[in-house]
């Protein structure tokens, strides 16, 4: 046998036991600690992660490692049949398949995996993918997104939402309210850690809030700012931040021009929306303030509401994205003055030369006045306007509009 076909047997074999082992293998480096090694394999999101790498390798908590030792990762290696990653694990979920997925893609762009696992056919599983079970900030995902019956007030001037029973999320990081296309939500970082955000889609259920026509097609401000505040909640999701949506549909995010109307949607916690205007605002205005309460009582004093509306002038009237705050909520005007720059600065980005006119300015609206949090209230164009119908019914738009609007939150 040649040195070359010897030394390939022997780097096989070694990678073969790496590889053979239930769980992937790493070996301590200098300056590698515990954290530093799950943080680079994104595990570190996890406490149960943690706890896992502890009972694998018989460590106790804050154990030093042994540089040159080899230990195990909480991450299952698979192989993978190169059909699917369902077939692959034996798990037909699509979920979790999903999460899968990305997490070893994740790992690939952050070059920690030398090869996409559709090459070298090889598929990591982390632990907490099948296993950690936790709460987000004080309210598991179904709770915050208001999946289900979870709390309920009956919109009564006053009253505050019931205790929920404890509830818990998978490490999937699927949410069903924004649609299969994007139920998955990848964490990018922490940057709303912290923060817990109500966001508010103007109208809904028998007030389908202002109606615009283009081409044929009704354009309904409720159906228009629900999926502009679908993309802000999932954003918010993906920085780290505790958004609850007080106005529920039964779509997901939609990546169509022309969004049918409809009269199903509910508040949070599947209440009906009552028809007489000032009982919808004083439900929505119920729910925040008794959450805001909650949240008080345990400390957490960050709370901010965004409303999303969508506004009606004159058919020949152009306008820009402009926000509002009440004269008293000081802290609101500055979040709104954060939003309208960036914005602003969007603006000059990708529309060189067009000019920005979005304003910053105070009203009574009864949102603003009657929410304990602060408040901004968001008009996204003019729905009768041409050209600012471009800007609600392109989905490509919607979705920057979502992200400048959510970049505007950060600190």
């Amino acid at each position: 046998m040649t040195f070359r076909k010897l030394f390939f047997f022997v780097a096989l074999v070694a990678f073969s036991l790496e590889l053979s082992a239930e769980h992937l293998l790493v070996t301590a480096q200098k300056g590698d600690g515990i954290y530093a090694i799950l943080r680079r394999y994104q595990l570190l999101d996890y406490s149960c992660n943690l706890n896992e790498f502890y009972r694998l390798n018989t460590l106790k908590k804050n154990a030093n490692l042994l540089i040159g030792k080899a230990y195990k990762l909480p991450v299952e290696v698979k192989n993978f049949d190169g059909k699917s990653i369902r077939t692959s694990t034996g798990n037909d979920n699509y979920a979790r398949a999903l999460a899968i997925q990305h997490y070893n893609e994740d790992l690939l762009a952050a070059e920690v995996r030398p090869e996409d696992f559709r090459e070298d056919k090889i598929l990591y599983v982390p632990f907490h993918i099948d296993n950690c079970f936790e709460e987000k900030l004080e309210a598991a995902p179904e709770e915050i997104l208001g999946a289900g019956e979870i709390a309920k007030t009956g919109g009564k001037p006053g009253a505050k939402p019931q205790k929920a029973e404890q509830v818990t999320t998978s490490a999937y990081r699927t949410f069903d309210i924004f649609g299969e296309k994007y139920a998955y939500v990848p964490k990018k970082d922490n940057k709303l850690a912290g923060r817990v955000f109500y966001i508010v889609s103007g109208h809904g259920g028998p007030d389908p809030g202002t109606i615009g026509k283009r081409a044929g097609h009704h354009l309904h401000e409720d159906e228009y700012a629900y999926d502009v505040a679908l993309r802000v909640t999932r954003n918010i999701l993906a920085h780290g931040g505790t958004p609850y949506m007080i106005i529920r549909d039964t779509e997901g995010i939609r990546d169509d021009k022309y969004l049918k109307g409809d009269k199903d949607e509910t508040a949070w916690g599947g209440q009906p929306i009552p028809y007489q205007q000032k009982a919808r605002l004083a439900q929505r205005t119920n729910i925040i303030n008794g959450l805001y309460d909650d949240y008080i009582a345990k400390g957490i004093t960050d709370q901010t509401m965004i409303s999303i509306h969508v506004d009606s002038r004159a058919k020949n009237k152009k306008i820009d994205l402009f926000f509002y705050h009440h004269e008293t909520d000081l802290i609101g005007a500055r979040q709104a003055e954060k939003m309208q720059a960036v914005v602003r600065k969007k603006y000059d980005q990708v529309r060189k030369g067009r000019g920005y006119a979005g304003t910053v300015g105070m009203r009574d609206l009864f949102v603003l006045r009657e929410a304990k949090c602060s408040g901004v209230f968001i008009e996204l164009g003019n729905i009768t306007n041409p050209s600012d119908q471009v800007r609600i019914v392109d989905p490509k738009n919607r979705q920057l509009v979502a992200d400048w609007l959510v970049e505007g939150l950060f600190k």
